[in-house]
């Protein structure tokens, strides 16, 4: 739900009358705990199977049970996905919001709600359909205790009647949610059918909406950003991973857990090829995954935002020391606790200055699922190569909602382990270079070579150091040696920049205005653009996927007379950290940011950028 509702994009591509079909917004307005997740992925997966483009948003409470949640399921044949700011259905399970909920409704929307609801309908500019949820849930014979749970699969059967979403698509939505539990699947669907019969025989329908079946989703698949990521991990070959609970991310290491058996397990020895370990907080979850690094294990944690706050010393030791992790941040709403259940991109320059002292890390910003995916086994290739923390900075939206994406490739190149001598390697590297120091620098590009816990050889030992250190890993308080070995860490920074996910450009258009953006606002970006453009103000786009900036983000600001930075958070911080990197190209920054703890939507960064237009 919005502060700042508006249909105005939603109006713009609709007739003032007629039919209005596989394009609309619904909101489920339900309670936390009360079994309605079932129901609503119910509802987004039967339309996914009707070939229609969809995406689903929750909107839930930080508490287990008790507390309004809503979700929303955006449908849309030309699969523009982003948030949209009013709703076009409502569904009203909730009398503590019932009357906030008729508000969101656009006119001529609609209006589904349980008949025991007896509060006042206040709008007369939308159409109302009263749903016997009780009673039919007491006809159906389902027992007591189960009541609260199924009685939200009445509005699932009642809403597909009304729109014409197709039982066979229903059926097969619980079949999958239910992995083909034949009892669960049978008990649900005799709700849903009962509740589609009342509806058929009782209702008449007087609304515009309605669904028709596409061909828009074959070649996708339906997931979250977290799924996707712990695949991702797993594909890349993930052997440690310490993670400690926090909302939104504790999906991402549970789903580790839940795949880890199926996709990594020895077939000789029967053991799984990973170790996963819930520490006892966050500081040691980081503590444990950079000794993993540092015995040669490809090892990651998780988090969000309170939990990278405390893993900071940690993240300068492995930085410093030159240890190889992987540390999701999926992004809440900060400072503090903050809204944990919201979404936000605030911790990009937390992230980018985390710890004290001169360092910098690589940091991946995913877009979609596929990218949580990619990113997920890339991370580890960089951190190997470049020998250092890879910060990956997800978010609430983008990692615990349901998103249509392209099936996951498959890694397309060998695991990079980047520059590791074992015995012989020690061996031949000595006949040719004269010796070797786990800190020094013998290709130019920064990054040394490095030995690990296992390795024979009689020279091959070493000290990691977070203390001051020379190129032989020796303890040095020397004032050259520090200099020395700072800047060698800073050009290894700048070798980065080869490595990391080049930014994706549509420069198409050969517009003045530029817009960048990140992250899970790209599709409100993308569908903005295309309303910019039937306002007659064309723009160019560049995705940024990772910092270090590389030559293709300099060059696009140079091409452009003024860029649109775009980011969920209070500040602007991504304008924040290009003005750093490229202060002589400061005066194009146009800071188009907003944080309220929702997704983006495509109206608002439409009307923010016609807006600064403006000015």
């Amino acid at each position: 739900m919005s502060s700042q509702p508006s249909q105005a994009v939603q109006e713009e591509t609709r007739s003032a009358d007629g039919p209005i079909v596989n394009d609309f917004g619904i909101t489920f307005c339900t309670v936390n705990g009360s079994g309605s997740a079932t129901a609503n992925n119910t509802v987004l997966r039967a339309l996914f199977k009707m070939g229609i483009p969809i995406s689903g948003k929750n909107i839930f409470p930080s508490n287990i049970q008790g507390l309004p949640t809503w979700y929303t399921i955006r449908v849309n044949k030309d699969g523009f996905l982003a948030r949209i700011e009013k709703d076009d259905i409502v569904v009203a399970m909730n009398p503590a919001t019932f009357a906030r909920d008729m508000e969101y409704l656009v006119p001529g929307g609609v209006l589904f709600y349980a008949d025991d609801i007896k509060l006042p309908i206040t709008r007369s500019d939308i159409v109302c359909y009263p749903m016997p949820v009780k009673r039919l849930i007491k006809e159906a014979e389902v027992p007591t205790s189960l009541r609260d749970y199924v009685a939200n699969m009445v509005y699932v059967g009642v809403v597909a009647q009304m729109l014409g979403i197709e039982m066979d698509a229903i059926y097969a939505a619980l079949d999958f949610h239910f992995k083909g539990k034949k009892t669960p699947i049978e008990s649900n669907f005799s709700v849903i059918r009962a509740a589609a019969e009342w509806a058929r025989a009782n209702l008449t329908k007087q609304d515009r909406y309605s669904v028709e079946r596409m061909n828009a989703t074959e070649g996708y698949i339906l997931t979250d950003g977290n799924t996707a990521a712990a695949l991702g991990a797993l594909y890349g070959g993930v052997q440690f991973v310490a993670w400690y609970p926090i909302t939104p991310a504790s999906s991402l290491a549970e789903s580790i857990n839940e795949y880890l058996p199926k996709l990594r397990t020895d077939p000789i020895s029967g053991k799984t090829t990973c170790v996963v370990v819930q520490a006892e907080d966050e500081l040691a979850a980081a503590g444990m995954t950079i000794g993993a690094g540092y015995a040669g294990l490809r090892a990651m944690t998780s988090t969000s935002g309170p939990g990278l706050s405390l893993m900071a010393e940690y993240l300068g030791l492995a930085y410093f020391a030159e240890v190889p992790m992987v540390l999701w941040d999926v992004q809440r709403v900060g400072p503090s606790t903050g809204l944990p259940t919201r979404t936000a991109q605030g911790d990009l320059t937390f992230a980018y200055f985390v710890g004290h002292g001169d360092k910098n890390y690589i940091i991946l910003l995913p877009a979609s699922a596929n990218e949580c995916f990619e990113f997920g086994w890339k991370a580890f290739d960089l951190a190997e190569r470049m020998q250092m923390p890879v910060i990956v900075l997800s978010d609430l939206d983008l990692g615990m909602n349901q998103w249509m994406t392209r099936p996951f490739q498959y890694p397309d190149t060998p695991m990079d382990r980047g520059k590791v001598l074992w015995e012989e390697d020690l061996e031949k590297f000595l006949a040719e270079k004269g010796q070797w120091g786990r800190y020094l620098d013998v290709d130019g590009d920064g990054i040394p070579y490095r030995t690990l816990p296992g390795n024979r050889h009689p020279r091959s030992a070493y000290f990691a150091r977070g203390t001051g250190h020379d190129e032989f890993a020796r303890y040095s308080e020397d004032p050259e040696v520090w200099e020395r070995n700072m800047a060698r860490l800073k050009r290894k920074y700048d070798t980065a920049k080869q490595y990391v996910p080049k930014p994706i450009i549509d420069d198409a258009n050969h517009a003045e205005i530029g817009i960048i953006a990140f992250g899970s606002n790209d599709p409100a970006v993308e569908e903005a653009r295309v309303y910019l453009a039937q306002r007659g103000v064309q723009t160019d786009y560049l995705r940024l996927r990772a910092l270090p900036l590389t030559d293709e983000v300099e060059a696009f600001i140079r091409s452009h007379d003024r860029v649109y930075v775009v980011e969920n958070n209070r500040d602007g911080q991504l304008a924040q950290l290009l003005t750093v990197n490229l202060p002589e190209l400061g005066a194009k920054f146009r800071k188009a940011n907003h944080g309220d703890g929702m997704p983006l939507s495509a109206r608002w960064v439409r009307d923010t950028i016609l807006s600064l237009e403006e000015k």
